[in-house]
């Protein structure tokens, strides 16, 4: 709590400081740089200047050769600070209040920031799952702006948002190239990046910096930190772990979370063993039938199994299914089944934002006897 008070207090103190300066603050040569320290997140960082704020993004999409940095002036401020515009890759001006996302796991921070009014385009609209926002696309408040790949320039163009949340699986951006060249600017959000569940969490404080409230995020992301560290400390209780296998068969191969990997950790810090939980990489592993055979028929959990929603589809589908113990036991849960009224998988929407709900899910699976009372937020059993 000390802390906590410290910490406000200086803030509080750093914001009097910025709003009694005279003058005009030219591109920051000066000596009062704060970085946040990230507590999980390695793909960003916040730097703090006298009257605006920098967030370097380091990892905007896997194996990046660079990064970007973008400024941030709140609004208050611009009469004060001038800045070269070639020192950052976009100079913004907040709070935003009109933005365009394009992810739907951008979507759960702005709705817990109380900002999702902010939000006047999204392409794909259909996969969106939260309620409100749904809401908002049906009375033609959020506009259909085609296909992620295939963004329709022309209406982003005329809906002349403040900012485009983009992201990007390599340095060929073209459509947001464009976008740029006509004065919008684009902010590659590297969530998704990220090799931990609290890691991709600790990203709404980027959205706290566009919406001026940066300290509800840290908040909310402190909240999430809790909650996910009590369901780990209760799971490392449990008297048991019991072996987990995960994944499903794509034509020939079978893909499941390699060891290193974000839904890796979420079943070792629900303290199970998932029996690939040595392997290396932070992605998927791509396995022959007999290799997967070979080690996970005695599983006694199956979680995750592709799009399968339920016993009969999975036995239709390959029949060797059925020699693996929990198809035989019926424990096998999936986050299939969990849908936004238009058919979007709500667990890729909000479980990057709410690792704690994934997590205690987990522990429900795995350790019935000690969350007996928590409801299944994302899982489902077959």
């Amino acid at each position: 709590m000390k802390k906590k008070t410290f910490k406000l207090l200086a803030y509080c103190a750093l914001i009097y400081l910025f709003m009694g300066c005279t003058g005009k603050v030219n591109t920051p040569k000066n000596n009062n740089q704060v970085f946040s320290k990230m507590q999980f997140a390695t793909g960003f960082r916040i730097e703090q200047n006298e009257g605006f704020t920098v967030i370097h993004i380091k990892s905007p999409w896997p194996n990046a050769k660079h990064g970007f940095s973008y400024a941030f002036i709140p609004e208050e401020n611009l009469a004060k600070i001038s800045l070269a515009k070639n020192s950052f890759d976009a100079i913004i001006t907040t709070p935003v209040t009109r933005l365009v996302a394009t992810s739907t796991t951008h979507i759960p921070a702005l709705e817990s920031l109380n900002s999702l009014q902010c939000l006047i385009g999204f392409p794909d609209t259909k996969y969106v799952s939260s309620k409100n926002a749904r809401e908002m696309i049906d009375k033609g408040l959020v506009k259909e702006l085609g296909a992620n790949e295939r963004l329709n320039t022309e209406m982003v163009l005329e809906l002349q948002p403040e900012v485009i949340i983009g992201f990007g699986i390599n340095d060929d951006n073209n459509q947001f190239d464009l976008i740029q060249n006509a004065g919008i600017p684009v902010i590659f959000n590297g969530d998704w990046t990220e090799e931990t569940p609290l890691g991709k969490a600790e990203w709404i404080k980027l959205f706290g910096v566009l919406f001026g409230k940066e300290e509800q995020a840290e908040l909310i992301f402190d909240i999430i930190v809790a909650d996910y560290e009590q369901a780990k400390q209760l799971a490392a209780t449990a008297k048991s772990r019991p072996k987990v296998l995960s994944g499903a068969l794509y034509k020939d191969v079978w893909y499941l979370p390699a060891g290193d990997s974000w839904a890796a950790q979420f079943l070792n810090d629900a303290n199970s063993d998932y029996l690939w939980s040595n392997t290396e990489g932070t992605g998927s592993l791509a396995l022959g039938l007999e290799s997967v055979l070979s080690v996970g028929t005695e599983a006694d959990f199956w979680v995750s199994p592709s799009q399968f929603t339920t016993y009969e589809e999975m036995l239709s589908a390959n029949d060797h299914y059925t020699g693996f113990k929990a198809f035989k036991t019926k424990n096998i849960y999936t986050f299939a089944k969990t849908k936004g009224t238009t058919g979007g998988l709500l667990y890729y929407e909000l479980a990057p934002q709410r690792p704690d709900l994934v997590l205690k899910d987990l522990v429900h699976i795995f350790h019935p006897e000690l969350l007996p009372s928590h409801e299944l937020y994302f899982f489902k059993p077959l």
